[in-house]
């Protein structure tokens, strides 16, 4: 068998995403034939070395499972709380191979998130780099003015780093004035910053108070209620590996109004000494002429 990167027979394996395999390697808790390896870039055979995690030896590659779940409110999207909160592996029943989140969807939002044991897969839907754009439905306090909105199409600074270009279109409002109702917005979202949307809108001064993803990349389903789940096709785990994302939209910067071409007219000494110029060399020409005529 070839040999592979450790972060990637762990992620294959079912122990967790690559990036959390790296930086299992980096703590120390990975052993190859016994002895401890804390380089990213060392290989092995998957087949042939002894590869453990925390003392437990990798076999062979479970079955890979794809899983698409509507996560509900208050439901933590990670494999194990400490505080004991419902997690959205509890509501996976019937599934026996160590399955983790793809990703994450904040504790108090609702929708579409992804779990598998596939963690190239995951890494590539999860990563800032190749993932897929995320479409989310916001629903915020007030009427948030359009320049605002643009603001936040144009990426602002949050917490010293500038956001990337999103994609925003306002759904509905139910209010007159800013300070009147609700307002509902459809985000497109290419990062994965903690809170992000919510840290977005309470910047502007409209906190979000309902906040829904309805689809990964290319990837929905409407048909899905809270608490459900749901294996997808080999069809939908071909698409979201092969999906390109799509191109990201520029940042708006202003050029300068180009500078007006000046006309200066010339002064009438300059061009009555021009003409004068030119009587002069027509006279002198004259009178070279006339002197070899004698």
């Amino acid at each position: 068998m070839q040999q592979e990167r450790l972060q990637k027979i762990i992620a294959r394996a079912g122990f967790a995403s690559r990036r959390e395999a790296e930086e299992m390697i980096r703590e120390g808790r990975v052993t190859v034939n016994g002895k401890v390896v804390t380089e990213l870039g060392t290989k092995a055979d998957g087949g042939t070395d002894h590869v453990k995690v925390d003392g437990k030896l990798i076999t062979k590659p479970e079955e890979l499972r794809y899983i698409l779940l509507y996560k509900p409110k208050e439901v933590m999207s990670t494999v194990r709380d400490p505080e004991k909160r419902t997690t959205v592996i509890d509501l996976v029943k019937g599934i026996k191979e160590r399955i983790f989140p793809v990703g994450r969807l904040d504790y108090h939002s609702e929708g579409l998130i992804l779990l598998t044991n596939d963690g190239e897969f995951a890494f590539k839907i999860a990563h800032p780099k190749h993932g897929s754009v995320k479409t989310y439905h916001v629903k915020v306090r007030g009427v948030p003015e359009e320049r605002l909105i643009d603001k936040l199409r144009r990426g602002i600074t949050l917490e010293g780093k500038r956001t990337l270009p999103t994609e925003i279109e306002r759904l509905r409002t139910t209010g007159r004035h800013e300070e009147e109702g609700n307002s509902w917005f459809e985000v497109k979202l290419r990062e994965g910053r903690t809170n992000q949307i919510r840290k977005m809108y309470q910047a502007l001064g409209h906190p979000v108070s309902k906040l829904r993803r309805i689809a990964i990349g290319p990837l929905s389903d409407s048909s899905l209620t809270a608490g459900a789940w749901r294996e997808l096709t080999k069809a939908e785990v071909r698409l979201l590996s092969t999906t390109k994302e799509a191109a990201r939209p520029k940042r708006v910067t202003p050029r300068p109004a180009p500078r007006r071409k000046t006309t200066t007219k010339s002064s009438p000494k300059k061009t009555q000494s021009k003409k004068t110029g030119r009587a002069s060399a027509s006279s002198s020409k004259s009178s070279r002429t006339s002197a070899r005529r004698r």
